[in-house]
């Protein structure tokens, strides 16, 4: 989940939003049109993996930022085209002054592309891997507040232990739990925002496909 020091609630433009939402444009946007809505893509959830790790030691408004010229260097978040990643590419992507230029951080990244091939050939998709480890809604109830909101849990651990199996990289349990929360396996978005209902009901209507 971004980072931020806003207590509670913000009201932007009358719009109720969760405490770390209004400090940028930005945010504002990716909390009202991504952060909770439930993702089956397996390129998106293969990039948010990708720059979640990215992220680690950084806020994650550093890495929206670069998110379009991450998007550039690693050919759309194909894990497919990243998966056939080399030497030649890595260097290309050291030299690149639009992304964070961190050798441990590519090469978890084409790890990682590598990872998801072989949890396609398993599971038929990234996507009903992942959400095999969503909890129900049930489980999770709504946070009232900040203090509500969790930094990792059991099954973000079980998750990240898991993909650490499978050969995946920078996937502690923190780390996925925040992947988990914006690709919409939990929605944290707090009772009195108003993007919750909207990933409540894209939850009750969705259905994993491949791809």
């Amino acid at each position: 989940m971004p980072t931020a020091t806003i207590p509670s609630l913000r009201r932007v433009d009358g719009v109720s939003r969760c405490w770390w939402a209004t400090s940028d444009p930005l945010y504002v946007t990716y909390h009202d049109d991504e952060w909770g809505r439930p993702v089956t893509s397996d390129v998106r959830l293969f990039e948010k993996l990708v720059l979640e790790g990215f992220q680690s030691g950084l806020s994650w408004l550093t890495i929206l930022r670069k998110r379009e010229s991450f998007r550039r260097a690693f050919r759309g978040f194909d894990p497919a085209r990243v998966a056939r990643f080399g030497a030649i590419d890595v260097r290309r992507l050291l030299g690149d002054v639009g992304i964070v230029r961190h050798r441990g951080k590519i090469e978890a990244a084409i790890a990682n592309a590598r990872a998801v091939a072989a949890v396609r050939e398993e599971a038929g998709s990234f996507a009903r891997y992942v959400w095999s480890f969503a909890p129900s809604p049930r489980a999770t109830p709504a946070p009232r507040s900040r203090a509500m909101v969790p930094a990792a849990t059991a099954v973000s651990e079980s998750l990240a232990a898991d993909l650490r199996r499978r050969g995946f990289r920078f996937v502690g349990p923190t780390t996925v739990y925040a992947f988990m929360q914006a690709m919409g396996l939990v929605n944290d978005h707090v009772v009195g925002c108003a993007s919750r209902g909207a990933c409540v009901a894209a939850r009750r209507g969705f259905a994993v496909t491949d791809g």
